[in-house]
This record gives C-alpha cells, structure tokens and sequence, in this order.
C-alpha cells in the first residue's frame, strides 16, 4: 500500500484536483448562468406579451442552455478537452437522432409557439377548417382542443392548424348571418322585401347599425330569390340560432300575408300521338 501511494498519490491528487476544479466551476457557472439567462428569457418573452405557455418554455430551454454551456466551460478549465469533445459529439448525435425520430413533434411543437405568439383564434372561439369546426377549449404547445357542437372532443395536431385557412367567425365586433328566401314569380318583391325586414328588427340579437338588408340575389328556374342579410355581435348571439328564428317567422309571415314559396318543378309542354298497328303478318323470330 505505501508503495502504491507513493507511485500513484500525485496522479490521485492531480485528478481530485481536476475533478473538484471541475465541480467548483460548473455550480458556479450554472447558479450564475441560469440566473441570468432565465431572467433575460422571461424579460424578454414578457416584453413582447407571449404567453405564459412560452414564456415557461423559453425559461427551460434557457436553463437547459446554462447546463450545457456550464459544462463546457468547466470541462475546458479543468483540462477534460476529451470530455467536452466527447459531450459534443454525443450532442450533436442526440440532436441529429431527435431531429429523424420526432420531425412532426418538433414541428407541431412549432407550430404551437406561433399559434400561442400570432393568436389567430383564443380559447372559447368557434373556428373552421378544412372542412372541420369547433369551439377552441384549450390551447397547448403540441395540440389544440376542441369541442364540437355534438359535445365530440376533438384534438387536433398544431400543425393541421398552423398551415391551413382558419376562419374565425367570432373574432371581430360584428358577423353578417344570411339566408336565402325563394317566392313565386308573381308575387310583389317589394312585399317580401318589407316582410323580411320587419320580422328581422323583431329578433333580439340582430343589430339595427348595420341595418339588414333583402336584395334580389338570384332568377331560379322557380323562384325570385331574395337574400336576408343581417348583423349581430358573436360574442354577444350567435349565429345558427339567429338564422333558425328568422327562417321560421318570416315562413309564419309569407303564410299569412300569401307569399308563395314555391318548391323546384319542371313544366312539360307538347303533345304525345299515339298509333295502333294491327301487326297481321308477323314472322316469329328464331330461337
């Protein structure tokens, strides 16, 4: 054993040396590092008014930042260059590795932050895409949630929504809500028109500025169609509930008043000759 300590002890005391350099330096460096970092991330997430989602992400990556470099530097003054060669290299493997095995994570993730920074929807809005559509309950960095008018959850990927036309119909102060109202050629416009109107400004939510309106749309094959145009507040009324009622009372109206609504049909014209033959020499036909 004394020959041992004798050979080995300033090898074993060089390396406690290192090794306490080592951790001396880097809990310095991180406690400083991520202090700072963290702080300046948070300030300037802050600043620019991103969420707090963004903001608790912004302030991981920074102290995962302070770790690495950390690292590095206290590698690099206690002589360990093998060492941060070999953290470098192992780094950039995992990162190239994460890049392969997690791309639509990654660039959901992404898509997240954008969504979150831009606001093109918040929660509670109702949405449409794609041909889909929901009320947005809950916005995360990977998904969003929603809820659909049959009460279906629905978890759609960030970056569906991030690269596809979102309509946000409640996102301004007013909404235009139309429906299209067909009569009878010969009934009067104008009587149609004032009927339309008056059952409008009896419906609560339909605002009066702008005023609706019922111009003549369309020629139908049938009908004389007349487009009800009017305005409500989304976030006050909403939309399928205000096309329901006026549907339905300005039907009760153009009952009362004889306003035909005439359905779609085709009106043939001419006239069909019909001849007997008395066929006498007929030949059967062979089998």
């Amino acid at each position: 054993m004394d020959g041992f300590l004798t050979q080995y002890s300033s090898v074993v005391i060089d390396f406690g040396i290192t090794v306490v350099t080592f951790v001396v330096t880097f809990l310095l460096l991180y406690r400083i590092g991520k202090s700072v970092l963290v702080r300046a991330t948070k300030k300037a997430l802050n600043a620019r008014e991103f969420s707090s989602a963004v903001v608790s992400l912004g302030s991981s990556v920074a102290a995962t930042l302070a770790v690495v470099g950390a690292v590095a530097i206290a590698a690099t003054v206690a002589g360990f260059p093998a060492i941060l060669g070999a953290f470098a290299t192992l780094a950039g493997a995992l990162a190239l590795g994460v890049s392969f095995a997690a791309g639509d994570i990654i660039e959901n993730f992404v898509a997240g932050i954008f969504i979150l920074k831009d606001k093109p929807f918040s929660t509670g809005d109702y949405i449409e895409w794609d041909g889909n559509s929901g009320i947005v309950r809950e916005i995360r960095l990977r998904v969003t949630k929603l809820d659909s008018f049959d009460n279906e959850e629905l978890t759609v990927p960030n970056s569906d929504l991030a690269n596809a036309v979102v309509t946000n119909p409640v996102a301004n102060d007013t909404r235009r809500v139309t429906f299209d109202f067909g009569i009878e050629y010969g009934a009067s416009i104008s009587d149609a028109r004032a009927a339309i109107l008056d059952e409008a400004s009896k419906i609560d939510g339909i605002l009066t500025d702008p005023a609706p309106t019922a111009p003549v749309t369309g020629l139908g094959d049938s009908a004389v169609v007349l487009n009800a145009r009017v305005w409500i507040d989304p976030a006050e009324t909403g939309a399928g509930g205000i096309k329901h009622q006026l549907a339905e009372t300005v039907k009760h109206r153009f009952d009362d008043e004889g306003i035909g609504m005439p359905y779609p049909y085709t009106e043939l014209t001419g006239q069909v000759d019909i001849n007997s033959h008395d066929v006498t020499d007929a030949t059967p036909a062979d089998d």
